[in-house]
């Protein structure tokens, strides 16, 4: 005869999502319907380093003849009924930790991501591929149960918990009726309404058992839909030289930063940068598509570079005070105070000003010191206040002089080297120059991070011109991900020295 077994059901939350209302719900749900139940929960370090993990085991009643049992404190690895992850990385989480297995677990996840602090400093694009999480889930679990969660709770005015339980009830893994997971959410008397909402969105969506072609929808890229035709003349021309000058591989690229570049400064910024594509193709006339496609995306973002004016354009623009509500779920009838840490160092100040002042005073003198001394500490500025988005505002106004400044004086030196490096690599090896194109990602960010990115950058290229037509394709991609692995360049001097290039 086989012993009795608890159900067992890890639950893996970060910070604000109701995990521990998640795992209160069920210990509920199974103490009124006939269940020994017990919850414990480890918490994590901090929200996106690690999330808490709540456990729960349930144990029917009838099953116990004398005592009541003793249940377990942690989920083991192999012995985990269902897992509930509230976002895609701790799906990825769980099955790395064993808590996911074919031949038992029902995993249920969201598939919407909250990037880890780990893939937000990476000095490159540090993403995990959300196919690659959701391939591994599904091959791991027994079922995987996925859709956006954060959209549904959304939705419903509700949280992330209240569409869990809703979806593990649609799963149909535990022995209870709508009815029942639904009293619970009543018992608990605050928030009936909207969690009921979010629970009717998750049961529907899991009991449909549409959440594989949902995810998948999901996680790839939306079809592209026929882009309105612009009302403004002067960019409809940019379009249209797009389509003319530029071969069809390349155009939604080139696209891309044409709107990014007139989001930056204006129009004719945008036309500088399909002149200087134009000017690219001229002379890369046999080269492979795939390099002046590559050259299109990496121009784009370096002309589009993080100057003090950008910084304070971003962080005062209307979408970014709707976000910052929605992250931390303000009610209309709240006020949100926002403080932004501003420590433009003497070399930002510099660059920001007309290229002959900004010369002068990035010399070493009396005025410079004064400068320096003075913003050395850094400052904060209340951006939800008058007077602390006005300074800002008034910084971001100052985009009409940005091609006087200093800093623009100096990227476009750096990008002609650049795109002049390009087309000298493409001489003798085609496939070294898109290499050489996309070194451009190592130069990025704003202060201290742009000056550790561009320095590695500038070690790339002296090496490239050092190594000439005997460097290898493969040699400059492995480089290029050394600076891109270590900020302090421990890694790109190993690299450097073992291809004989320091």
């Amino acid at each position: 005869m086989t012993k009795a077994q608890p159900i067992k059901i890890a639950i893996l939350a970060m910070g604000g999502e109701g995990g521990g209302v998640l795992a209160d719900w069920i210990v509920d749900l199974g103490e009124h319907n006939g269940y020994y139940a017990q919850t414990t929960s480890v918490p994590g370090v901090a929200q996106r380093t690690g999330a808490t993990i709540y456990y729960v085991e349930l144990f029917a009643r009838d099953e116990i003849e004398a005592r009541e049992p003793i249940l377990a404190l942690m989920p083991l690895p192999g012995d985990v009924d269902v897992v509930l992850a509230s976002e895609l990385m701790e799906a990825g989480r769980a099955v790395q930790r064993g808590l996911v297995t074919p031949e038992r677990t029902t995993l249920v996840a969201s598939t919407h991501r909250v990037y880890s602090i780990a893939e937000k400093t990476a000095m490159g694009d540090g993403r995990v591929d959300d196919r690659a999480l959701i391939a591994h889930a599904g091959e791991a679990s027994k079922r995987f149960v996925r859709f956006d969660m954060a959209q549904a709770a959304e939705a419903s005015g509700s949280v992330i918990s209240a569409v869990l339980f809703g979806a593990l009830a649609g799963t149909g893994v535990l022995p209870f009726s709508r009815r029942q997971f639904e009293e619970t959410i009543e018992r608990g008397g605050v928030g009936v309404k909207p969690s009921l909402r979010a629970f009717d969105l998750g049961h529907a969506r899991a009991g449909a058992d549409e959440a594989a072609d949902g995810a998948k929808d999901e996680v790839q890229h939306k079809a592209q839909q026929p882009a309105p035709a612009p009302r403004d003349p002067a960019v409809a021309r940019l379009l249209e030289r797009v389509r003319a000058e530029l071969p069809a591989e390349a155009q939604s690229f080139a696209i891309e930063g044409v709107r990014r570049l007139i989001d930056y400064q204006d129009p004719d910024y945008a036309a500088l940068y399909l002149d200087r594509l134009a000017k690219l193709r001229g002379k890369l006339a046999d080269a492979p598509v795939i390099l002046l496609r590559e050259t299109a995306r990496h121009l784009a973002l370096w002309m589009s570079y993080e100057d003090t004016i950008r910084v304070a354009d971003l962080k005062t623009r209307a979408s970014r005070f709707e976000r910052v509500r929605g992250e931390v779920r303000a009610q209309p009838d709240q006020l949100l105070a926002i403080n932004e840490f501003m420590h433009p160092r003497i070399e930002e100040i510099c660059e920001t000003l007309p290229a002959g002042i900004g010369r002068w005073l990035a010399r070493p003198h009396a005025v410079h010191r004064l400068v320096e001394r003075h913003t050395k500490a850094g400052r904060v500025i209340k951006t939800s206040s008058l007077r602390g988005y006005l300074v800002l505002h008034a910084v971001a106004r100052l985009r009409g002089m940005r091609r006087r400044t200093l800093r623009y004086e100096l990227e476009t030196a750096r990008i002609e080297a650049w795109l002049q490096q390009i087309v000298q690599s493409a001489q003798h090896n085609p496939a070294l120059a898109v290499e050489v194109a996309q070194c451009q990602r190592l130069v990025k960010g704003y202060s201290d991070t742009h000056a550790r990115g561009l320095a590695n950058y500038q070690t790339l290229m002296g090496a490239v011109v050092h190594a000439g037509a005997r460097l290898a394709p493969a040699t400059l991609r492995e480089l290029r991900d050394a600076a891109l692995a270590d900020e302090h360049g421990h890694k790109l001097r190993a690299a450097l020295a073992r291809h004989a290039l320091a």
